[in-house]
């Protein structure tokens, strides 16, 4: 059998020591991530504006009772 070599040796290191290449399934889990939390901070957004939570009342402390 014959081996196709499309790319050179020279070629092939060149590729492995390249820092510029980009991992585009990283970058797209990035921007996946990046667009589901937009969307996320959206509706939390929403949701605070229609149901606000107000401010935690503070049990008034008591004495306890005499028996």
């Amino acid at each position: 059998m014959r081996q196709l070599n499309f790319l050179s040796s020279d070629a092939l290191s060149t590729m492995s020591q390249d820092d510029k290449l980009i991992d585009l399934n990283a970058e797209r889990a990035k921007r996946v991530h990046d667009l589901n939390e937009k969307r996320l901070n959206e509706v939390r957004q929403a949701f605070e504006h229609a149901m606000p939570l107000g401010k935690a009342k503070k049990k008034p402390k008591n004495k306890p009772k005499k028996r």
